[in-house]
């Protein structure tokens, strides 16, 4: 929070970064009450840009005892709404997965809770890859990447690192002990 982004008064300028940082608390404990189990953020601008950009690993609750196949529960995934977006079938770390995309914009909450923050509040772009736990039926985690991008979520810029994310989950392999 050493920068503060263009449009934000001066006079502003602490206000903007104490509200910024309730908010990055807030969603930190959100996401670890909705079964988080990492939180990744960009914390140093690269090139002189600050990148707004998370993603978060969770243990998702999805219900499916361990005798039902993962085909299964990612083609049932598969037809629920989403959010008006996409999901395909593919697979990560060589099992199957379940990679949707979406937008989503900011709730009426989210805006009336930082006074600051309402300057930066963009619409997002979301990835959300569902995978299962290799070794351990009936355990599903996801991982669920956001980015405003530039403000354009139909730009090159975002679309970039739209990329760069699914990259690193085709990184992903599981370790064993």
């Amino acid at each position: 929070m050493g920068q503060v982004p263009e449009g934000i008064p001066r006079d502003d300028a602490m206000r903007f970064r104490l509200d910024m940082r309730r908010q990055l608390e807030k969603q930190a404990r959100a996401a670890r009450r909705n079964g988080g189990l990492d939180l990744y953020l960009p914390v140093l601008p690269r090139g002189g840009i600050f990148l707004m950009a998370s993603f978060i690993v969770a243990e998702m609750p999805i219900g499916q005892g361990p005798g039902v196949p993962p085909q299964a529960v990612i083609a049932q995934l598969a037809n629920e709404d989403v959010r008006g977006g996409t999901a395909a079938k593919v697979e990560v770390a060589r099992a199957p997965a379940l990679r949707r995309v979406y937008r989503s914009t900011p709730d009426a909450e989210e805006l009336s809770s930082a006074p600051a923050v309402q300057q930066a509040a963009l619409p997002t772009r979301r990835v959300e890859y569902v995978l299962p736990v290799a070794d351990d039926p009936g355990r599903w985690i996801s991982i669920n990447f956001s980015t405003p991008g530039d403000g354009d979520l139909e730009s090159e810029f975002t679309g970039v690192l739209v990329e760069l994310f699914d990259a690193v989950v085709g990184t992903f392999k599981w370790r064993y002990e």
